[in-house]
């Protein structure tokens, strides 16, 4: 590190409370309060914070030393998976599970590469949520059985089952576009909330279109909200 760099700050647990800390980002009331709830009934975790705004979290993390955030992959004004990615660049010693209604097939690996520790789906997380924090804290990655097993074989050279989505072919950023896309925004609205040129959007589409063997964009648009459901 050169005289110019400056150190990342420290998430030092304040010696106070020998509780696991934990920090939510969610813009989902309901879900934000369960989870709160399910982790506060718990004798050696906290709730320390929560907030569905990234701007927001990144000013609280350093005052409220959590030992983990829980991080929604979906959220209104951001990608949950970008915000992952700032995570680890503000407070790389920071410990984040991913918290996801997407199929954790396509993007559980994801998460994993992005810097995450664990990936849990929402229609478990009453069940998994204080395992899943607890493994992670105590330094270990967090997955389902499911997506272990399926972890396993590629990483033996097998495909494992429902592993065969195009869209696992998708950088983030295609993914984002092609999301956004399925959203019914326009070339321009997906450049001005990604902060990007028209010219880079519409290369992302054309890759996207590419990758899905997909001929116009009409075809793109249809294929794309039919994945959104």
């Amino acid at each position: 590190m050169t005289k110019n760099q400056a150190a990342a700050p420290k998430l030092a647990r304040p010696v106070e409370s020998s509780k696991t800390r934990v920090y939510l980002i969610d813009d989902h009331p309901l879900l934000v309060q369960g989870i709160t709830n399910l982790i506060n009934a718990d004798g050696n975790m906290q709730v320390v914070g929560t907030s569905g705004e990234w701007t927001v979290a990144l000013k609280q993390i350093p005052e409220l030393k959590p030992d983990i955030v829980v991080l929604d992959i979906t959220l209104a004004k951001a990608n949950g998976v970008e915000v992952l990615k700032n995570l680890r660049v503000h407070f790389p010693e920071l410990k984040v599970l991913m918290l996801s209604m997407h199929d954790e097939n396509l993007y559980a690996a994801r998460s994993l590469r992005a810097g995450a520790m664990g990936y849990l789906m929402k229609a478990s997380a009453s069940e998994e949520v204080i395992q899943a924090i607890r493994q992670i804290v105590s330094g270990d990655i967090y997955l389902s059985p499911h997506m272990a097993k399926q972890t396993m074989l590629q990483m033996v050279g097998r495909k494992g089952e429902g592993g065969g989505s195009p869209l696992v072919g998708l950088s983030d950023r295609e993914l984002e576009v092609y999301q956004m896309i399925g959203e019914g925004l326009t070339t321009r609205q997906i450049a001005e909330r990604l902060n990007l040129s028209v010219k880079t959007i519409e290369t992302h589409k054309a890759h996207v279109k590419e990758k899905l063997n997909l001929q116009s964009a009409t075809e793109l648009a249809q294929h794309a909200i039919q994945a959104r459901g």
